[in-house]
C-alpha cells in the first residue's frame, strides 16, 4: 500500500496547506511541482446521466418522512471512514437511514431536509465535491483523487440522486447558525453531532430514528427485487462452497469464508454480516465468526451466510450440511426435526397472522420433539409455558430483513414483535437445535450437534415466497444436491 499524505477533515482541507505524513520520503512540495499538478488535466465531467434505478422511491420515501415530521429539520447523515489500525481505515458503508432515503453511499454526506413556510420539505444533499486541483488536494491529501479515486461533482450527484447538492463542508457552519426545531439521526457523523448540540434532545432524535426503522418494514418492488438477487447470489455462493469442501478439509473452515466472501464481492458489494462457518461442535455457537476450527469429514457443517447487494440490501439464509455429503442416522433425526419445525414456522407466515405466529409453530414442534426424544420432561405445553426447550434451541425463531440482516431493530415493539404480518414484510425463519459439547444432560452421541436451517420468506397478498428456495432444505435433497455438485 502506498504511502499517502497526511488526510485532513474537510473543513481542515480548505482552511489550510495539506500536511505531509511524518516520515514520509518527500521534505515538501517545490513551487514548481505545485503549479505543474494544476494543469494539463483533462476535462471529466459527466453529462446527460440518467437517474438512479430507485430515484422514484428515494423521493417517495423523503416525502413520507417529510409529511411524519411537518415544520422540523431533518438531518441524516452517511457517516465517515473509521480507522482500522493508525492510517487505514475499514471499508466504508453507509448508515442505513441515508442510503435509504437518497440511495446514495458516498462517506461524509449528509442529507438536510429544509422545513418550508408553505408546507413540506425541500431536500438537499450535502457531499464533498470533486478533489480541488487548485489547492493540490486531489494529488496530496489522502482522500484526493489519485490516491482514493474520483468522487462525482456534485452536479453529476444531483442528475443521478434527483437532489440538490451542496459542498458538506458549508454544512456544520450552518447548522450552528440554524434556528427552528432540529432532529438528527446521531451515530454516524460526531462533526454534525457537535453542530446540533445545544438545538437537538436524545428523545426528539430517537423518534426519528424509530420512526425510519419502521418505514422499513414494508418493502417496496425496488427493495423486493434487491431482496431476490441478494438470495440468487447467496445461492450460487453456497455452491461455490460445496464444490471446495475437500479444500477446506485440508485447510480450516477460513476456506469456506474467503470461498462464499469471493461470491459476495464479485456480485455484490460484501457479506452483510460475518459469515458464520461453523464445522463439527462450532456449530453450537450460535455466532460463531472465528472460522479457524478444523472441517471434518462425517461432521456437519453449518453455513449461515448472506450476500449484500451492491444497493445494501442483503440475504440471510443457513444450511447445515453433512461435510461428506451424507447425513449419520442421528443427524439425520435431528435435522430432520428442525426442518419440521421450519416448514410449520413457514406455514404461519401469511398476511393477517401476528408475527410471534411463526416462532411459536416452529417452536411447539422442537419442544415435541424434545419429548419425545426423552431430554425433557413433558408435556409439551408444561416445557413451552416454562421455555424449557430454549436449552438447546436457545433464539427466536427469525427476524425482519432488509438493508440491515437484523433490519427495523429500532422499531417499537407494537410495531415489530407485537403486530400482524402485512404484504411487503420480509423476515427469517431459522429454527435451530445445538446440543453443546459439554452438555451432560443429553446422550453422548448428541453433544456437539448443531443445526440450524434458514431462509428469506416474503409476506405476499395470498400467503408466503421463499425467497430463498434455489437451496434444497429436506435431508435427501440436500444430500443429492451435493452429491451433483460435487459431480
Amino acid at each position: 500500500m502506498a504511502e499517502e499524505l497526511t488526510p485532513e477533515t474537510p473543513e481542515e482541507t480548505e482552511e489550510q496547506a495539506i500536511k505531509q505524513r511524518k516520515n514520509g520520503l518527500y521534505p515538501g512540495v517545490s513551487d514548481e511541482l505545485a503549479e505543474n499538478m494544476k494543469s494539463g488535466w483533462a476535462d471529466t465531467e459527466l453529462r446527460g446521466l440518467e437517474p438512479i434505478t430507485q430515484a422514484d422511491k428515494t423521493a417517495a420515501r423523503r416525502a413520507a418522512l417529510s409529511a411524519r415530521f411537518p415544520g422540523e429539520r431533518l438531518v441524516i447523515p452517511a457517516g465517515n471512514l473509521k480507522t482500522r489500525s493508525n492510517d487505514t481505515e475499514y471499508a466504508f458503508r453507509a448508515s442505513t437511514e441515508y442510503a435509504y432515503l437518497t440511495g446514495d453511499q458516498t462517506q461524509d454526506g449528509v442529507l438536510v431536509l429544509e422545513p418550508l413556510a408553505a408546507g413540506g420539505h425541500e431536500a438537499t444533499l450535502y457531499l464533498l465535491p470533486r478533489s480541488d486541483r487548485e489547492n493540490g488536494e486531489f494529488w496530496l491529501d489522502g482522500q484526493g483523487e489519485l490516491w482514493v479515486g474520483r468522487r462525482h461533482s456534485l452536479t453529476e450527484a444531483e442528475q443521478l440522486l434527483g437532489i440538490p447538492a451542496k459542498d458538506v463542508r458549508e454544512l456544520t457552519a450552518a447548522l450552528r447558525e440554524a434556528t427552528g426545531p432540529v432532529r438528527a439521526v446521531r451515530g454516524h457523523d460526531v462533526g454534525i453531532e457537535a453542530a446540533l448540540t445545544d438545538k437537538v434532545t436524545a428523545e426528539r432524535d430517537e423518534e426519528l430514528r424509530v420512526h425510519l426503522s419502521e418505514a422499513r418494514l414494508i418493502k417496496d418492488s425496488f427493495e423486493i427485487a434487491e431482496l431476490e438477487k441478494a438470495c440468487a447470489s447467496t445461492a450460487r455462493g453456497f455452491e461455490d462452497v460445496v464444490k471446495v469442501l475437500d479444500k477446506a478439509e485440508a485447510t480450516s473452515e477460513r476456506y469456506i469464508e474467503g470461498t462464499f466472501f469471493l461470491r459476495a464481492r464479485v456480485e455484490g458489494n460484501d457479506i452483510g454480516y460475518g459469515s458464520i462457518c461453523a464445522a463439527g461442535p462450532h456449530a453450537t455457537t450460535l455466532h460463531w465468526v472465528r472460522n479457524d476450527g478444523d472441517v471434518r469429514s462425517g461432521d456437519l457443517l453449518l453455513l449461515d451466510a448472506g450476500v449484500e447487494t451492491t444497493e445494501l440490501y442483503t440475504a440471510d439464509i443457513t444450511r447445515t450440511l453433512p461435510i461428506n455429503g451424507r447425513y449419520t442416522e442421528l443427524q439425520r433425526k435431528i435435522y430432520d426435526a428442525v426442518y419440521e419445525a421450519q416448514e410449520a414456522g413457514i406455514a404461519a407466515v401469511k398476511p393477517g397472522a401476528a408475527y410471534r405466529d411463526f416462532h411459536d409453530a416452529a417452536q411447539r414442534v422442537l419442544a415435541e420433539k424434545l419429548v419425545e426424544w426423552g431430554l425433557v420432561e413433558g408435556p409439551v405445553e408444561r416445557v413451552l409455558e416454562l421455555g424449557l426447550q430454549r436449552r438447546w434451541t436457545l433464539h427466536g425463531t427469525g427476524h425482519m430483513l432488509g438493508m440491515d440482516v437484523h433490519d427495523c431493530a429500532a422499531a417499537r415493539t407494537e410495531a415489530y414483535v407485537d403486530t400482524t404480518l402485512a404484504p411487503g414484510m420480509c423476515l427469517t425463519v431459522e429454527p435451530g437445535l445445538y446440543f453443546q459439547a459439554d452438555d451432560l444432560t443429553v446422550p453422548e452421541e448428541y453433544r456437539g450437534i448443531g443445526v440450524r436451517i434458514e431462509d428469506d420468506i416474503l409476506v405476499t397478498e395470498d400467503g408466503n415466497r421463499n425467497l430463498s428456495d434455489a437451496l434444497p432444505r429436506r435431508s435427501d435433497e440436500v444430500e443429492a444436491w451435493m452429491a451433483a455438485l460435487k459431480g
